[in-house]
């Protein structure tokens, strides 16, 4: 058993469906609980964060080990036209574990909340972990599906 504490929540002021339609595009707050404010310190001098959360709206999916990458469907393509893929080789929500990994950019640090661009998480989804994001993170020479490549205009080609 592994028991984990919750630092913070989402807050957005927009319906799931809508944070569904507009994911990666959201703006919002984290709102880190008052006991954990001091960790914060220091954070308001990086530009980006990644906020690791408990996907607390995913229903009960531990044996979910293949998933269709759904985000493509904003593309335009049916249900039917997506790859079954190994739930790990995704960013499908539905996962064996609900936690997600979300890069988002600070605009501003107010307090204990921290006012960010980029969610794709619903309002009050609970928050795991903050960290900064850093150059150490980066990858210079990485690999994607072509399948992958037909669609995210940021993997080389």
């Amino acid at each position: 058993m592994i028991t984990l504490e919750i630092i913070g929540y989402v807050r957005v002021k927009y319906s799931d469906e809508y944070v569904k339609e507009h994911s990666g595009e959201i703006e919002g707050v984290v709102e880190v609980l008052p006991r954990f404010a001091e960790g914060l310190d220091g954070i308001e001098y990086y530009s980006h964060l990644l906020l690791i959360s408990y996907l607390h709206k995913q229903l009960d999916t531990k044996s979910v080990l293949k998933v269709r990458p759904k985000r493509l469907l904003r593309m335009g393509l049916k249900l039917e036209e997506l790859p079954v893929m190994g739930v790990f080789a995704t960013d499908s929500p539905t996962r064996p574990n609900p936690v997600g990994l979300t890069l988002v950019r600070l605009i501003k640090r107010e307090g204990n909340l921290l006012h960010v661009w980029g969610l794709d998480l619903f309002n009050d989804t609970p928050i795991l972990d903050i960290k900064p994001y850093s150059s150490s993170y980066v990858s210079e020479k990485y690999s994607v599906p072509d399948w992958a490549k037909k669609f995210d205009v940021r993997s080389p080609i």
